[in-house]
Parts: structure tokens; C-alpha cells; sequence
């Protein structure tokens, strides 16, 4: 009898432990009010529009397909409640929530053209004030000591970011202990004649065996050879060209797959590079995460079978010389590195110091594809298209509806009345850490619609006490107690409840399959608050009521328990409510 005494009580005690664990979540996001829509807390507004470029004209299929990659984009989990549009013929809407959507805006404005390109010669500082005299070889040369990073305005500022290294995507390819396959070489230090050959710079080949730059050069077609002369126009070009001191004044870089680049990365090193030997279009898929035996995010590339062998042969060759190449996104060095050993599956790892937010956006940006046109963007910020009183009356509307269920719990089921609006309440709480917990790491944006969807969940909620309450009382009433009332009762009411659940469970999964903007946000809601409500039924409802029924209160038929015989309607001798059949 004990034992079944603390079994309801240790239900209740982890139930509320996993609120509590909840809400630490939610903790852990530093904030507690819910991301709000564009119809009530207003956002971002980008306006995107498309320029006519050497690669072809602006059309109506092309702007429908730029506009579909970017929902996309920005919608990727469904929830965040950002609205695309096309207007005229030219023009992009793209219409963000919240006031700090600095992540999103990065993801529409990036057109996502990935290639790999060869590396001629090393890297070099790409700023004026940390170039020293220019270099005597034709070849760009690593970094010496006399143009190390303490010149470079980039690392004067202390600690820098790490720059991504590429290697093998399989966990075990990297184990703790040992060099990434693709070892970066580093910008920081330089390498010493003894350090290892794993981590070490690339280093140029023996003077002996450096081929000798023409005046033309090599062909471009052929990336091995030009990289390895790339011809003195081409070198002049690279000991020219500077890197932007800051993103504000960066031009965009006309990024042509079939020319050598000059471009830069995060810590102003610039690379002078080949045509591109890998189109991102060949990607299969890409993915972040974080490896096995590390702690910082990464994004794993697999490349399709067209390029494999293509990866596989230029990785080899690099491996075999010493060479360099770089990952190019929209014109920018994400990564440059050597290569410590070929990989031949396909299967590629950027690693660095990304945050979760980075690796999602460039994993985002890569995985739903390039845009087919070239835009230019403006931002800005705007208001709620909903007034604050239609927002205040649509609320307070929901407040008095709650009301008056609450007061009509009370007035017919009296004492179980309380069941009834603790498990609301309970299912509030919950359902407000799960909006929390969502906006975090979902990116869950709270519309009136989504608000909508809550309220409509209380209905249900609703029915599920009033079924099971309503077999309790039968039960009662063909002469059962109440202890034996609530567990029959609930083995019948359960399934009613579930088949109910079930069905708008259904409903809602239709809906944010097959409907767009706001409405989806409208089913997630409901979807959730359904599960939400299977939840409390469960784990907080049955609990209490099995408790309930120990308590004379309620198991004597007192007056206001809701159980009375004035209440069930029967009659004086017939039912013994405490022991059964009289």
C-alpha cells in the first residue's frame, strides 16, 4: 500500500523537476520574453535587387528561384515567421523579426558561390602598414619574421580568431593528439628549419626545383602549372592589391570560376589563386556540428562523385609538393591550407573557431544552394504592423476567455474545479519555457497567429479533463469509490483523450507541412501545445487525482468536492459512495 501511496507522489516530484530543468534551460539563454513577430514587435526589412551581370539577365524564373533559396534560408527550421516576397521584377523583400536579426541578414545577403581554387606561392600580409620591402622572389614567399602578424594591424589587437583548416569529416581522421590531415599554416609564428613536417608551413621548394616564372606564364586552363607560374602580369596584379581595412569600405570581388583571384580572408592575409578546380554546385550536402575529441563547431562537406576524383587528384598533388589551396565564398578566403594527406572519399571538415551561430549560417548558406542572380541590398528597420491596442485587446480577450473556463470549472465541478485550473496553470508554465527553450535554439518567433494556436490548445486541454471526469463520475455512480473510480475511469478515458490529441496532433502536422508563412507558425504552436497538454494529462493530472481520492474530501462525497450524491445524482441508500453497492 505504501509503495502504490508513492508512486503518484513520485510522478509529481519528477514532473516538476523536469520543469525546473526546463526553465534552467531557458536560463541559459539569458532572456525571458519570447521572440516576437513581425506583426508585433516588428524587425528588419532587407530589399534585394538583382543587377544585370556579364552571366546573364535578370528574369521572372530566376528571381522566383533566388527568392525560394532564400526562404530557405531563412525559414530553414519553419518557425522563425520571416516573410519572403517578390515585387516587380526585380526586387526581393525579405522581412526579418526582432531587432537583432544581424544573422539572418548575413545569410540573405550572401550569394553562396563555394569554389576551390590552388594557391600560387604562399600568403602574404595584405595590408599596407604590414608589408615590409617588397619580395625579391617571383614566387610569394611565406610570411618572414620581417612581415610576421606583430606588423599586421589585424593581430595588433591581441588574440586573433582562428582561421578554419580543412580536413577528413570522419571523427576518427583527427584524433585527439595528432594534426588535422590539412594542417593551415598558422599566420602567428613562423616555423622552424626543425619543426615538424605535420605542422609545419608548407614550405617553397628547394631552389633548385622552383620553376622558373615567364613573362606569360602558364596556361590557366592547366591550375597545377599556373600556380606554380603564374606569370609576372599576374605577380605585379598580387604585389598591388591591398585588402580592405574594414568590411565597410570592402568591394565586392568579381569572383569569375574560369580566372585566377586575388583575394583576402578574416586576418587580412592575401592569396593570389588559380581558376577554380571545384564549383560548390558539386557539393552533395553540408552539415555542421561538433567532431569527436573537440569542443568548437565544424562543417562538414561531401562532395558529389563528379568531383571526387577531382578533389582526390589535386589533394594528392598538393600533398606531393607542398602546395596550398583555398576555399573562395562570394569572393572570400574562408580557409587556405596544406595538405598532410590526400582525401580521397569526398568527404571534407571546416574546423576553427566557430561559434554555433557561424557554423549554422555558412552550413545554411552552402546546403540550400547559390543564388542564380547578382544583388544589391538595403536594410532597414521597421515597426509592428499590428497597433499596440489591437495587440493589448487581443490579449486581454485571451485572458477573459481563460476566465471564464476557469469560473465554469469551478461552478460545475466545484472541488475537482481546482484539478482543472492547476493543470492549466501547469500547462502555461510549460508551454512558455518550451516558447523560451524554442526561441533559442530553434529560432522560434511568436506571431498573433502562433498566439492564436496556444489559445486554442486550452480548449483541448479542457476537454481532456472534462472526458476523464466525466467517466470518474459515471463510475461513481454505478456504485464504485472513488479510489476505484479514478484508476477505471482513467483506463477508459485515456483512450478517448489520446484519439482526440491525436487527431489535432494530425491536423497541425498537415498544416506546417503543406501551408507557408504565418500559418505554419500557427500549427507549430498547436502542435506543440497538444503534445504539451498529452504531457500534463499524463504525468500531472492522473497523479493528482489518484492523491485526491485518498482524501476524505473528496472520496465521502463532501459537498462541494463535486463528487456529492446531490451532485451525481443519486439517490439516498442506493450507492454507498465510499464502499461501493450498498
Amino acid at each position: 500500500m505504501a509503495k502504490k501511496t508513492l508512486r503518484p507522489v513520485r510522478t509529481l516530484v519528477i514532473f516538476g523537476l523536469t520543469i525546473v530543468v526546463l526553465y534552467g534551460l531557458a536560463a541559459l539563454g539569458q532572456t525571458w520574453k519570447p521572440r516576437l513577430g513581425l506583426d508585433l514587435e516588428g524587425g528588419t526589412r532587407i530589399t534585394l535587387t538583382a543587377v544585370t551581370t556579364q552571366s546573364g539577365a535578370v528574369t521572372a524564373s530566376k528571381l522566383k528561384e533566388a527568392a525560394g533559396i532564400v526562404d530557405s534560408r531563412v525559414n530553414g527550421s519553419g518557425v522563425s515567421e520571416a516573410e519572403v516576397s517578390t515585387q516587380g521584377n526585380r526586387n526581393i523583400i525579405v522581412e526579418i523579426p526582432g531587432k537583432n536579426a544581424s544573422a539572418l541578414v548575413d545569410q540573405v545577403k550572401r550569394t553562396a558561390q563555394l569554389r576551390f581554387r590552388l594557391v600560387a606561392g604562399s600568403p602574404q600580409p595584405g595590408t599596407p602598414a604590414a608589408q615590409s620591402s617588397p619580395s625579391t622572389s617571383p614566387i610569394p614567399s611565406p610570411p618572414s619574421s620581417a612581415t610576421s602578424p606583430s606588423a599586421s594591424p589585424s593581430t595588433k589587437s591581441g588574440a586573433q580568431k582562428k582561421t578554419p583548416e580543412v580536413g577528413k569529416a570522419s571523427p576518427s581522421a583527427s584524433p585527439k593528439g595528432r594534426p588535422a590531415p590539412f594542417a593551415k599554416p598558422k599566420a602567428a609564428t613562423t616555423p622552424s628549419p626543425t619543426a615538424p613536417a605535420a605542422s609545419a608551413v608548407p614550405s617553397q621548394p628547394p631552389a633548385t626545383e622552383t620553376p622558373e616564372v615567364t613573362q606569360k606564364g602558364a596556361s590557366v586552363k592547366d591550375p597545377l602549372a599556373w600556380s606554380a607560374n603564374p606569370g609576372v602580369e599576374w605577380l605585379t596584379k598580387f604585389s598591388t592589391f591591398t585588402c580592405p581595412t574594414s568590411k565597410s569600405n570592402a568591394a565586392p570581388v568579381a569572383d569569375d570560376p574560369h580566372q585566377p583571384l586575388i583575394a583576402c580572408d578574416d586576418q587580412g592575409q592575401k592569396l593570389l589563386m588559380s581558376k577554380a578546380i571545384i564549383e560548390g554546385t558539386e557539393l552533395k550536402s553540408a552539415s555542421y556540428g561538433i567532431p569527436q575529441n573537440s569542443t568548437s563547431y565544424a562543417v562538414n562537406l561531401a562532395f558529389k562523385s563528379s568531383a571526387r576524383k577531382t578533389f582526390a587528384d589535386f589533394s594528392t598533388a598538393l600533398n606531393q609538393n607542398n602546395g596550398l589551396f583555398a576555399i573562395v565564398l562570394d569572393g572570400k578566403v574562408v580557409s587556405y591550407a596544406g595538405v598532410n594527406e590526400p582525401i580521397l572519399d569526398g568527404n571534407a571538415q571546416i574546423t576553427g573557431s566557430f561559434k554555433e551561430s557561424e557554423a549554422r549560417s555558412l552550413a545554411n548558406s552552402l546546403k540550400y544552394g547559390a543564388l542564380p542572380l547578382k544583388f544589391d541590398s538595403t536594410v532597414e528597420t521597421i515597426g509592428p504592423s499590428l497597433a499596440g491596442d489591437q495587440l493589448s485587446a487581443g490579449i486581454f480577450a485571451g485572458v477573459i476567455g481563460l476566465a471564464i473556463v476557469m469560473l465554469y470549472c469551478l461552478l460545475y465541478y466545484r472541488g475537482l474545479g481546482l484539478v482543472v485550473i492547476a493543470s492549466l496553470v501547469i500547462a502555461a508554465v510549460i508551454t512558455y519555457g518550451t516558447v523560451l527553450v524554442l526561441a533559442k535554439a530553434a529560432g522560434f518567433t511568436l506571431t498573433l497567429p502562433g498566439i492564436a494556436g496556444l489559445i486554442v490548445a486550452v480548449g483541448i486541454t479542457a476537454d481532456s479533463f472534462i472526458v476523464y471526469f466525466e467517466r470518474i463520475r459515471d463510475e461513481m455512480r454505478d456504485g464504485r469509490s472513488m479510489r476505484v473510480a479514478v484508476e477505471t475511469g482513467w483506463a477508459r478515458a485515456r483512450n478517448t483523450c489520446l484519439a482526440a490529441d491525436a487527431v489535432s496532433i494530425l491536423a497541425a502536422v498537415v498544416l506546417y507541412i503543406f501551408a507557408i508563412g504565418v500559418v505554419r507558425g500557427f500549427a507549430f504552436a498547436l502542435g506543440i501545445s497538444t503534445l504539451i497538454d498529452i504531457v500534463v494529462f499524463f504525468y500531472f493530472t492522473k497523479p493528482m487525482m489518484t492523491l485526491l481520492a485518498r482524501r476524505r474530501f473528496f472520496n465521502g462525497g463532501a459537498r462541494f468536492s463535486g463528487l456529492s450524491k446531490e451532485t451525481l445524482g443519486i439517490d439516498e441508500g442506493h450507492h454507498n459512495l465510499a464502499g461501493g453497492r450498498a
